[in-house]
C-alpha cells in the first residue's frame, strides 16, 4: 500500500533533495509540499496524508506548532522530523513525532525513519481493534511510554518494552537493548520517575533493569545478588537495593 507523503520545509533545495530521495523508496506517493507551517496544515487537511516529513524552523508557525496543532485535530499524520537543529529533540518527541532526522539527511536513515513511519501509521493497529472487537475482547491497553535515545547526532523513539536496563557512567546515562545501547538523553533519577508503573525496578544507584528481561538471579550473599538479563548482561545489586530485588523474585 502506497505511503501518502507530504513534505514541508521552507527551503525549495531542502524539499527538492527530499523528494529525490523519496522517490528512490519503494510505495510512497509525494501528494504535495508546503513551505510554511499555516500551509501545511490546509494540505494535511485536504490531501490527508499518512506521513509528514516537516522542518521545524520556518516563518511564521514552527514545525513544533504545527505538530501541537495536530495534536487536537480528529485524525494525526505520522510526523518525522527534518532539521538542521539537534536541540529540539525532546520537545518534538513529546509533542508527537516519530522521529527526529538531522541534516543532511542520508538515503539510509531517511528509509529507516519511513519504515518506522509504515509501522506505526494505524493501520495494523485498527485490523487488530476490528479482530478483538469481533471476538468480544477489549480493543485498548495500557499506553506504551516512549523514551528517546541517541548514537552519534542521530535520535530514536524507542519502546519501554524494548529497552533491557538503563546504566549510568558517570555523567552519562546508556540504553541497553538487545543488540545496541543508545544515550539517553535524562537522568536516571528523571527516567525511574516516569517508568514507576512499569516493570522497571531501581537495583543499584547506578542500574535500572526491565523485569521482563531478567533471565536468572544468583545469590551472592545475604543481601547482594547477581542478575543476569536474557542478553546475557550482569548487573550486581547493592545492599541498599536489596528490598527492590527481593520484590523481583515474586514479580
Amino acid at each position: 500500500m502506497q505511503l501518502k507523503t507530504l513534505i514541508v520545509d521552507d527551503e525549495p533545495v531542502a524539499r527538492k533533495i527530499l523528494r529525490e530521495e523519496l522517490e528512490t523508496i519503494e510505495d510512497i506517493e509525494i501528494v504535495g509540499e508546503a513551505d510554511n507551517g499555516t500551509e501545511a496544515l490546509d494540505k494535511i487537511a485536504a490531501c490527508r496524508p499518512d506521513l509528514v516529513l516537516l522542518d521545524l524552523q520556518m516563518p511564521g508557525m514552527s514545525g513544533l506548532d504545527v505538530v501541537r496543532k495536530l495534536k487536537h485535530g480528529p485524525s494525526m499524520p505520522v510526523i518525522v522530523i527534518v532539521t538542521a537543529y539537534d536541540k529540539y529533540a525532546l520537545q518534538a518527541f513529546d509533542a508527537g513525532a516519530v522521529d527526529y532526522l538531522l541534516k543532511p539527511v542520508g538515503q539510509d536513515r531517511l528509509a529507516e525513519a519511513v519504515e518506522r513511519a509504515r509501522r506505526v501509521t494505524g493501520r495494523e493497529a485498527a485490523e487488530k481493534v476490528a479482530q478483538l472487537q469481533e471476538l468480544g475482547e477489549p480493543a485498548e491497553g495500557p499506553r506504551t511510554r516512549r523514551i528517546v535515545g541517541r548514537v552519534g547526532e542521530e535520535y530514536f523513539l524507542l519502546s519501554a518494552d524494548e529497552i533491557y536496563a538503563f546504566q549510568a557512567e558517570g555523567d552519562l546515562v546508556w540504553i541497553v537493548t538487545a543488540k545496541r545501547r543508545y544515550l539517553a538523553t535524562q537522568t536516571l533519577k528523571v527516567l525511574q520517575e516516569r517508568l514507576k508503573s512499569t516493570s522497571f525496578r531501581r537495583i543499584h544507584r547506578n542500574a535500572l533493569l526491565n523485569v521482563d528481561h531478567v533471565r536468572k538471579m544468583s545469590a551472592l550473599s545475604s543481601q547482594r545478588w547477581l542478575i543476569t538479563l536474557s542478553n546475557d548482561q550482569e548487573f550486581i545489586a547493592s545492599k541498599r537495593q536489596a528490598r527492590n530485588v527481593r520484590q523481583l523474585l515474586n514479580w
